[in-house]
């Protein structure tokens, strides 16, 4: 009932220690001692979800036990400060009148939240539709609220909702069931008595009149132009989330509306030029008790908000007249069957979430699940009344007087004035105290530091041992045949559910350089501008009745053996079901041999849309940039990842978003289409049914045979070009060896890595930092000490240093598969101190301080990720993509087993210490008065 967070910072608590299982921070070491192939938990507006899952039946029984005891028996020891919400401490402890620094990992955690202006956006959005009780304030935490959160708050909030009467389970997979409720019935239920939680949510009182409301947020800087930088959006209240059949109504009603060009508030708001894309949290919001649904835009001048306004009321207006067409109902329902179809490997995961908001409002979730009875029913519905869709939108959009306009602007020194009153807050709590609590806030800081810095003892938690894993991988059988007289097609018959799975690589080789930063945007809008006889509408109309998606996207890949050699393409995917393979093939047809390139309207409309996006993206992935900036200079491939997907892209597109004249860049496309659209350099693999892969030969080779082939042999751009073969055993064939696959990669010679420091200038409260270093590809003998030293690293130092001491959401260090090193932080409230902590890791990494069990530990980790179930559509993926066999990887698998301690040290001393190897470093973040000092630091 109020925004200090609570129970998010419980969330955070109860994973922290529990009464049989008293180690701090149970949750972070289970990652170490399970095959988990995810270990989470997330704290919704009304409910926290507490989810994992394995696929060995042990440690499922183990997290199970962990799980069950966290949540109804924490330890939640009796003291003013706990590990995972704050802590006060001095900032110079010989001064007891400094100023004393709040710390926190979920205060950080939220104050990065809230520098993503779409995250402000959705908060109040939800805030002020449903005004009256629990949604109107943050579940998470608002930074200013959550000091003021006490330690009986935070008991008496656990006292009443984490008990037994006031939860739900959940499980999914192939274990036998009885043995779940068996463990869940001993380890929880039977120790406690029923009670009345009293946690239902009262229905939101219905308004008579229409609201707005205001709101500000930071600045964007990255927005295409700086003077449209508000976002507006109308939001209606619909139905209760219990009533099962009418959401899911509501629910398809509002892909209509929004999804795809086709939509009317695409071609209304979107195709209008006033903004540069939807508003935040548009479409169908079914999280809460009552489902709303929201349009609008963002990206407009302050001016314009009436105008949008305006647009929405007609678009409604007009609905209600017209209605939709019945090709795009069928497309809708076609989607519906192919999601039944497609096996995902987090489907169990995918469910608990789509049932948790219902069945936590006590509505039926089996009932819920029932989605092909809903499907008849609608349509049903649509059959005996035509007009059934219209008197919806009339209901819940044109007489509905629970409406709520939101527009929001951006304010110049709106993070100041957040910090501002951070920093009063703390002041006035601060001058609050007496001599007495502040040398006792100040003992405590330093029992604390002392506490995290105790090694624990980890006896108490289950664990795997590394003996549970299996020695060895199942081989994927595979077959290549070539399609059009010479070009390789992979075939990997699966258990695929009547769906066909068609991917393609083409290789950029022969891309004159200038071209080469607009290839991800080529990508972007390849399949969005029509083709043939469609134009893009009747694409994507087309798209969506036959398929499910086609999607391009730039492909760079490393070699197994060299750092300086790499893959550089692009990459085609797209599925269909089983019934429309010779309508999708046809699709790539047209898409290869007659794209689209004359709209130029819709075409500026994909690029504000793109950069928007992009720049809408940089709090949430911030890491990744700083780690891709970090790794630019290292390898010869890496100034094409930043250029593809860093922070040069996200500039460039802005730069592109500005333009008046977009004509020049439009001219590109064409050019870029004769490099790529043909089958000089091309190769394609399908995953499908056995009876399905005769059918899908045919349809590919037809594909092949129909697309351009270069009159003459085009030379690569960059004379190194060196051919890669990786065999196939052919399957049942008398031939002994099977067909090469052969991939054309760059092999740059010449290329010398160097250092650089960067640091990207951006209006956030918080850091992200990487540091990258180039050590050996995936072949090489250390390459899987390295991989597991990152992972000991990450579970036995940096996450106490990074996220227990220096309050950062995460951190850590990894180990790509193209040899670079990198150490990385989260929302971080440090930057340089940070990279200190990196060197400090070296340090305690080449001293061997760790026991034979963490490595054990870390080994587990890494089989995790190593084992991580994969879906029949991706099997095969790992060789066809990267050249990377089944062969291959078992002989990585034997590395891993044998990796020993001195293996750990030797690499830390080899590749990690000070001017063994080439690094980078990179921060995105605020001002940095010391970064500004050092002129070996570069700013952007």
């Amino acid at each position: 009932m109020d925004s200090t967070g609570v129970p998010h910072i419980l969330e955070h608590t109860v994973l922290c220690g529990s009464q049989k299982y008293p180690c701090r921070d149970p949750f972070f070491k289970m990652l170490n001692r399970s095959l988990s192939t995810f270990m989470n938990a997330f704290t919704a507006s009304d409910y926290t979800l507490y989810p994992f899952s394995t696929q060995n039946p042990k440690d499922f029984q183990n997290l199970l036990s962990v799980y069950l005891d966290a949540a109804f028996f924490p330890c939640l020891r009796q003291l003013d400060f706990w590990q995972e919400g704050w802590r006060l401490e001095h900032e110079n402890p010989a001064d007891p009148q400094t100023p004393l620094v709040f710390k926190g990992v979920v205060f950080n955690e939220m104050k990065g939240a809230f520098t993503d202006n779409e995250r402000i956006f959705a908060q109040h959005l939800q805030n002020k539709i449903l005004p009256d009780h629990t949604y109107s304030v943050i579940s998470g935490g608002d930074p200013l609220c959550i000091p003021d959160l006490t330690w009986e708050q935070l008991k008496q909030f656990h006292a009443t909702h984490y008990h037994p009467s006031n939860s739900r389970f959940f499980t999914y997979g192939n274990f036998p069931l009885e043995q779940h409720l068996k463990q869940i019935h001993e380890e929880a239920l039977v120790k406690f008595e029923r009670i009345e939680s009293n946690t239902d949510i009262p229905k939101q009182k219905i308004w008579d009149k229409p609201r707005e409301h205001r709101v500000t947020c930071g600045l964007d800087s990255f927005a295409a132009d700086p003077s449209k930088q508000t976002t507006v959006s109308v939001s209606y209240l619909l139905t209760d989330i219990t009533d099962t059949f009418e959401t899911f109504t509501l629910s398809l009603l509002s892909s209509l509306l929004v999804d795809g060009p086709n939509s009317p508030f695409y071609k209304a708001l979107i195709e209008s030029g006033v903004g540069t894309d939807f508003s935040p949290d548009v479409g169908f919001n079914g999280s809460t008790r009552e489902a709303y649904f929201s349009v609008g835009l963002q990206g407009i001048a302050e001016r314009d908000i009436d105008t949008v306004k305006q647009i929405i009321d007609r678009t409604v207006d007009e609905v209600i007249v017209k209605g939709f067409e019945e090709d795009r109902i069928e497309a809708l329902l076609h989607k519906i069957e192919i999601q039944l179809k497609h096996q995902s490997t987090s489907f169990g995961l995918a469910l608990t979430s789509y049932i948790a908001s219902c069945w936590n409002q006590d509505g039926d979730p089996v009932e819920l699940l029932k989605i092909a009875d809903k499907v008849s029913r609608f349509k049903q519905c649509l059959k005996e009344n035509p007009r059934f869709l219209q008197e919806k939108v009339k209901t819940y959009f044109k007489d509905n007087p629970h409406k709520l306009t939101l527009s929001m602007s951006p304010e110049e020194d709106y993070h100041d004035k957040q910090a501002k009153m951070e920093a009063e807050k703390l002041e006035k709590k601060v001058n609050a105290l007496s001599e007495e609590e502040k040398t006792q806030i100040f003992e405590k800081g330093l029992e604390l530091i002392a506490l995290q810095s105790k090694p624990q003892d980890t006896s108490c938690l289950p664990a795997l041992k590394v003996s549970d894993i299996e020695p060895k991988i199942p081989f994927t059988v595979l077959e290549t045949a070539l399609a059009a007289d010479d070009i390789p097609v992979q075939y990997c018959a699966q258990p695929t559910n009547g769906v066909v799975y068609f991917r393609a690589v083409s290789s950029l080789n022969a891309l004159p350089e200038e071209l080469k930063p607009y290839v991800p945007l080529f990508c972007n809008v390849i399949t969005k501008m029509g083709c043939g006889a469609l134009d893009y509408r009747e694409q994507a109309q087309k798209i969506e009745l036959k398929t499910g998606g086609m999607s391009v996207s730039p492909h760079i890949t490393p070699d197994d053996s060299h750092l300086d050699v790499y893959e550089q393409g692009v990459l085609f995917s797209s599925l269909c079901l089983d019934r429309n393979l010779p309508d999708m093939m046809n699709l790539w047809s047209e898409i290869f041999n007659n794209p689209r390139f004359e709209e130029e309207e819709h075409f500026r409309v994909l690029v504000k849309k793109t950069a928007q996006e992009l720049s809408n993206g940089i709090p949430d992935c911030g890491h990744l940039y700083a780690s891709i900036r970090a790794s630019k200079n290292l390898t010869s491939s890496g100034e094409l990842q930043e250029m593809f997907n860093g922070m040069d892209q996200v500039k460039l597109m802005k730069r592109i978003a500005e333009m008046s004249d977009i004509k020049p860049i439009l001219r590109k496309l064409p050019r870029i289409k004769k490099y790529l659209l043909n089958s000089d350099n091309i190769r394609c693999s399908v995953n499908a049914a056995p009876q399905q892969i005769p059918e899908a030969s045919k349809e590919v080779e037809k594909f092949l045979k129909g697309i351009a082939r270069s009159k003459k042999e085009r030379k690569p751009v960059r004379p190194h070009v060196i051919e890669k073969s990786s065999e196939v055993k052919l399957v049942g064939s008398e031939m002994a060896t099977g067909l090469q696959i052969t991939r054309k990669l760059v092999n740059d010679s010449t290329f010398k890595p160097c250092q650089m420091k960067t640091h990207f200038v951006l209006p956030f409260p918080v850091n992200y930092t990487g540091e990258c270093i180039r050590t050996v590809p995936y072949t090489a003998a250390d390459y899987a000490s390295l991989r597991v030293l990152a992972r000991l690293m990450t579970a036995k130092f940096l996450h106490t240093e990074i996220r227990e001491k220096g309050g950062a959401y995460g951190g850590g260090a990894k180990l790509s598969q193209n040899g670079i090193f990198t150490f990385y932080s989260y929302r971080d409230p440090n930057s340089l101190a940070t990279l200190k902590t990196f060197e400090k890791a070296v340090e305690w990494a080449r001293s061997g301080e760790f026991t034979q069990q963490d490595i054990d530990e870390a080994k587990l980790a890494v089989f995790a990720a190593v084992d991580a179930p994969i879906a029949p559509s991706d099997k095969g993926m790992g060789h066809f993509l990267y050249g990377i066999s089944d062969e291959m990887k078992q002989s990585h698998r034997e590395q891993l087993f044998a990796v020993n301690s001195d293996n750990l040290v030797d690499v830390s001393n080899k590749y990690l210490a000070v001017g063994k190897s080439t690094r980078g470093q990179a921060v995105l973040g605020p001002e940095n008065a010391e970064i500004t000092k050092d002129p070996s630091w570069v700013k952007r």
